[in-house]
This record gives C-alpha cells, structure tokens and sequence, in this order.
C-alpha cells in the first residue's frame, strides 16, 4: 500500500470520520480509520456498528492494499505536519507517513479485520439543497428526547411528500416541546416516513458544516429503505441504522386558531428571560409570560424561595384576549435561538394550561411548542 496527497485533502477526510471512530472497549478497531487503496483511488471508512462514513481521498496511488490505524492518533499527527505532500505507505504491520522533514509510523492492523459498511438499498431517493437541510437539521433536533424511554422520540421523524406537506417535514419532540420544520425537495416524489437517530443527525450537521466541496457541490443526496438511510454530499457517504416504531402524530397537538398573539424584538425578549432565569425555582425553570394587549407588552417575570424575585417587560404588537403561561425557559430559549425572521418572532396561545407556539416572523417554515409548566 503507497500513496500520496496533500495535507489539506487528508485533514478535510480525517476531520469528517474520527466523530465516527471512538473508544470501543468490546471491539477496539472500532476506534480505528480503515484506508483502502486501489487503482481507481483511495477510500477512508469509519464505523460504530450503528452510522458508518465513508470518505473519496484525493490521492496518486501507487500500490494497493489497505490498512486500519487509530483514528484519533492519525488525525492529531496529520494535523501538526507541514503544508506540503504527504507520503503514506504501509510497512510490516505500521503505517509509514512522511512529509517533508517529519516522518512516523503508526501501528495498526490488517483492513480484513474492519466491519463491513452495509451498502443503502435506494428504495427512495431525494436531493436539496444542502445549507437548507443543515439548517433543518439543526432547528429540529433541538427537541429531541434526551433518553431511550419511547425510543421513537429519540430521533428525528422525516417525512417525505406527506399530506402535510409537499416536500420534507422534519419534527422531534420530547414530550414537553415540539420542534418542525419543511424543506423544499426539488428532486424526488416518492411518500416515506421514518425516524433518524439524534446522533446521526448531529452527525450529518457536523458532516454538512465542515465538508467543503472540492467541486462547489450544492446538493446532499438522501437515499431511504426499510431500516437504513444514507447522504452523500462532497466525497462522502453517512449510512445509519433507523429506529424502528412508528412518530406519534404530533400535528394533533398544534392549534388551529389562538386567542393571543403577540409579536416581539427577538434580542429583547431573549435578554429579559435571561434575566428572568436568574429568579427561578432549579428543575422547574419556570417563567411566566404575560400578554397584556391595552399597554402592548408582554410581562416576564419568575420568583424563587432561595434567590428572589424579578419582573420585567417587552414592548410588543399583542392582539387578542389578556392572556398568561409559566412555560420553562430553557426551552424557550433553545427555540428562539434557532430563530431570525428579521429579529421578531411571534408567540401565539389560548390559555395558560395549553401548548404555546413560537414562530419567526413571516416565516411558516418553522414551527416551536412548548407545553406550559403546570402549577
């Protein structure tokens, strides 16, 4: 096995797979980085038995063969070398890298040791654009359940072509918030549904926000089947498990109509429940919301035993009936933080013992709930 490339294309594929690779007590050589190298080029994989990454090098091959070292030892090293040509070759049982003045070998073992990355059947293939998925990605999985208590809330339902919309419906909720966002698909009709795994989805956030296409690629490609989905984007390819089960039909829970809405300046209302947060009872979080439409404000204010009381207001454009919630604040600043819509953002309810929903201003794209503390 001999190749070379240069050190920026092997940081950019090494940076990508070690959030795979990890310490595995059971099977060690999952904390390994499998290189296979062969006529038509050279292939980095990585693996936990659950989301597997694969990885195109752009590299001159000059022997074949493959080889598995530590991820994480591979990756610190490469990254102190110089900006010059990186020269790899497999020696004995060690992986011989040179560049420039500097040289090394690290110990590792034969590639036939590696798991085998299933290959996606493409029982149902999508393409979009990939800061607008990443961006889904990131504003659905904050809701995620943070335990496998309901398995089938620990991940992040997709919903592709589905009655509710014509494209993709990203949702996740932990029972106390809810989290849903669409995304235009412009290639690909079929109707699918499953559940990504929260990790994986981080993964692919992760994947999506330091790849940087080589070729000005625009587009992330997902491919669905029964149990698998994949997404290929710049030269890499994510497979992963679903979770098994069927998404609870959270559209039950979203009001159709409210008796109060208010609009509000973002970083306004984001400091004073900061402000607020500094008053509440620990576990509880509790801070209460409250609409006034006569003065145009909406009132923030908490109380704790231990720490004192706080109280304080938000001018807003609030329409409706005099209206009042204790909602958890981490979880309303988790939503708000996920939101621009031009620096306001509406919350809109119909009582103090039912869902409260938080949107961007002229943006239906994006939807946030969160269930009311119960007093």
């Amino acid at each position: 096995m001999k190749f070379s490339c240069t050190k920026e294309n092997l940081v950019h594929v090494l940076d990508a797979l070690t959030g795979i690779a990890g310490r595995h007590a059971h099977l060690p050589i999952l904390s390994n980085i499998l290189i296979q190298v062969k006529e038509s080029g050279v292939q980095c994989s990585a693996t936990n038995l659950e989301i597997g990454m694969r990885a195109n090098l752009r590299a001159k091959v000059e022997q074949e063969g493959s080889f598995t070292v530590p991820a994480k030892t591979l990756g610190d090293f490469v990254r102190l070398l110089p900006e010059n040509q990186v020269h790899i070759s497999l020696e004995g049982n060690e992986l011989f890298i040179q560049c420039g003045a500097s040289s090394t070998k690290i110990k590792g073992t034969s590639g036939d040791e590696f798991p085998v990355i299933p290959d996606v059947e493409e029982a149902h293939g999508y393409s979009m654009l990939h800061t607008a998925f990443k961006e889904a990605l990131s504003k659905a999985v904050i809701a995620v359940a943070k335990n496998d208590i309901r398995p089938e809330l620990s991940g992040v339902y997709f919903g592709f072509f589905t009655p509710r919309f014509n494209g993709l419906v990203l949702a996740a909720t932990d029972s106390y918030r809810l989290a849903e966002k669409r995304v235009s698909v412009p290639q690909g009709t079929d109707e699918a549904r499953c559940i990504v795994p929260a990790r994986t989805v981080l993964e692919m956030i992760r994947l999506l926000s330091s790849a940087k296409s080589m070729d000005g690629e625009t587009q992330v490609r997902l491919m669905v089947s029964d149990n698998q989905i994949a997404l290929r984007y710049d030269a890499f390819e994510l497979t992963s498990r679903l979770i098994d089960g069927t998404y609870p039909d959270y559209a039950q829970i979203i009001p159709n109509d409210f008796q109060t809405t208010a609009l509000f300046p973002l970083e306004d209302m984001t400091i004073k429940i900061k402000a607020a947060s500094l008053f509440t009872t620990s576990g509880v979080n509790a801070v209460s919301f409250d609409m006034n439409a006569g003065e145009g404000t909406v009132g923030v204010s908490s109380t704790s035993t231990q720490t004192g009381e706080h109280s304080s207001s938000v001018e807003a454009a609030v329409t409706g009936a005099e209206n009042s919630i204790l909602l958890n604040y981490r979880y309303v600043l988790d939503g708000l933080s996920q939101m621009d819509g031009g620096n306001e953002a509406q919350m809109r309810m119909n009582g103090s013992d039912t869902p409260c929903v938080f949107q961007e201003k002229g943006n239906n794209t994006f939807l946030y709930i969160v269930m009311p503390v119960r007093q």
